[in-house]
């Protein structure tokens, strides 16, 4: 199995400012994502999400430790070919067009294409931009530069997207349309590693997420897997009549929480009073079973800072 992104012991320190004691930001970090893989990194603020996506794109050195894209060490200029980025607030020239942002992209990769315009504008099309691709971008919304990130990371074709917060500043509408179009480049066999605050939607697409807390991976896991760990499960059916153990909702809908180990009890119960059975899941979403699981982590240093570099 190729290995897209390799990460190993990774620790970054920050020095303190005048009279404060250095602090680390990650703390002996180590991750495998393979090629074609979906990866979700998920933790509170100030967790060292953005330090080590960082450290990947080669905007920071660690201070231990080693990290590899494909292979290439992430201090080799090599080794960001290929690579499509969008950090959490990109800062776009905001005299050019969208038009103009995606052409650089194809220039700074050394890609040619017999109609760059057409490309171009296929890419802007997917995110609703082509009505405005020759537009500049001053005036334009925090959605619509965040769109214009996002389709210069993928018109390079990039074979690794990695994306800092890729729905921030997003409406519903149009973060809808942005993880169909990254679950769209998952499925081709693209590789993706993003960070999110939106649960929901590492639930929807990633293969697997990682928990950081404090500089310190805390769990790698398949979403199904920390939802499968609750033992309560929601049971919802259609029926005229009462079932034991089942409330009432609205339009002959009734609701239980039932145990795993109780579940085909309360089927046999529902067929018997002829019920239809509407749905059954984890009494858990992803969110709730995130923030449970960090209540359960180890608590760390009282030391330890946001993930932002000191000013100077």
């Amino acid at each position: 199995m190729s290995v897209a992104i390799a990460v190993d012991a990774i620790r970054k320190s920050y020095a303190g400012a005048w009279r404060k004691p250095a602090r680390e930001a990650l703390k002996g970090i180590s991750l495998s994502i393979a090629a074609g893989e979906t990866f979700g990194f998920i933790g509170p603020n100030g967790a060292g999400k953005s330090t080590l996506i960082k450290i990947l794109v080669g905007a920071l050195r660690p201070s231990a430790g080693s990290a590899s894209i494909f292979g290439r060490d992430v201090r080799e200029p090599e080794a960001r070919r290929g690579l499509g980025f969008v950090p959490e607030n990109p800062s776009l020239q905001d005299f050019l067009s969208p038009y103009e942002v995606l052409l650089m992209g194809l220039r700074l990769h050394g890609l040619r294409f017999s109609d760059e315009r057409k490309h171009c504008l296929h890419w802007l099309e997917r995110f609703d931009l082509a009505a405005v691709a020759d537009s500049r971008l001053r005036g334009f919304s925090k959605g619509m530069l965040q769109r214009t990130a996002l389709a210069h990371a993928l018109v390079i074709q990039p074979r690794l997207l990695i994306l800092d917060e890729p729905l921030s500043g997003l409406d519903p509408a149009g973060r809808k349309d942005v993880v169909d179009i990254l679950d769209e480049y998952s499925r081709q066999g693209g590789t993706l590693f993003f960070s999110s605050h939106v649960l929901h939607d590492v639930e929807r697409i990633a293969d697997r997420f990682g928990v950081i807390r404090k500089g310190e991976v805390l769990t790698v896991q398949a979403p199904g897997e920390l939802l499968h760990a609750e033992q309560t499960l929601t049971v919802r059916s259609s029926g005229s009549g009462p079932v034991p153990g089942f409330i009432p909702e609205t339009n002959g809908r009734w609701r239980a929480e039932v145990r795993r180990d109780q579940l085909w009890q309360a089927l046999d119960a529902l067929r018997s009073a002829q019920h239809t059975l509407l749905e059954i899941r984890s009494a858990l979403t992803l969110e709730e079973a995130f923030f449970r699981y960090l209540e359960l982590a180890p608590p760390s240093s009282a030391n330890d800072e946001p993930d932002v570099a000191p000013s100077s």
